[in-house]
């Protein structure tokens, strides 16, 4: 799928702001029918432009009051060292997020942990023995600015 018109695009950008609404709604938010408006939707969704759905968690609510930006390098970069490093971050419930980078690091970590000390023991105990961690760097969140929760910028003209 590469090429989407109006109507497409504001699926997308409605999906994004409420991935909760009813097909009817949908619907009749982008002046469509609902079968061809659901029609859409499962074409979009079966072409991997609508990933999945999720639900946005408070994670101060939840009691992580740290989030920590964290980069990490490998000592080796072959490839069992690093998809022993890969399982290892899948199987970190306290790993939000894991991006492979470009630049002085391999990996930025994205960590949620209940206060200061729980950080430094997931950082000490765990981060710092999984395969093939040479070294981290860690930038705690002071304030979050902005966030789109993994929306992508979607222009409708």
């Amino acid at each position: 799928m590469s090429e989407f018109d109006l109507t497409d695009r504001k699926i997308l950008a409605t999906l994004q702001s409420d991935g909760r609404i009813s097909n009817s709604d949908l619907a009749r938010k982008i002046g469509l029918s609902e079968s061809p408006c659901l029609r859409r939707v499962r074409n979009l969704e079966a072409g991997g432009v609508v990933a999945g759905y999720s639900a946005l968690l408070d994670h101060r609510r939840l009691g992580l009051e740290i989030v920590a930006y964290v980069q990490v390098n490998l000592d080796q970069r072959s490839e069992a060292d690093t998809s022993a490093f890969v399982k290892a971050v899948r199987n970190a419930p306290w790993i939000v997020e894991c991006v492979a980078i470009s630049g002085q690091y391999d990996y930025l970590l994205k960590v949620a942990a209940r206060n200061i000390d729980h950080f430094g023991e997931l950082t000490m105990k765990n981060l710092l023995r999984f395969p093939g961690v040479k070294d981290v760097s860690s930038s705690l969140v002071l304030a979050s600015i902005k966030h789109n929760f993994g929306n992508t910028v979607w222009p409708i003209e």
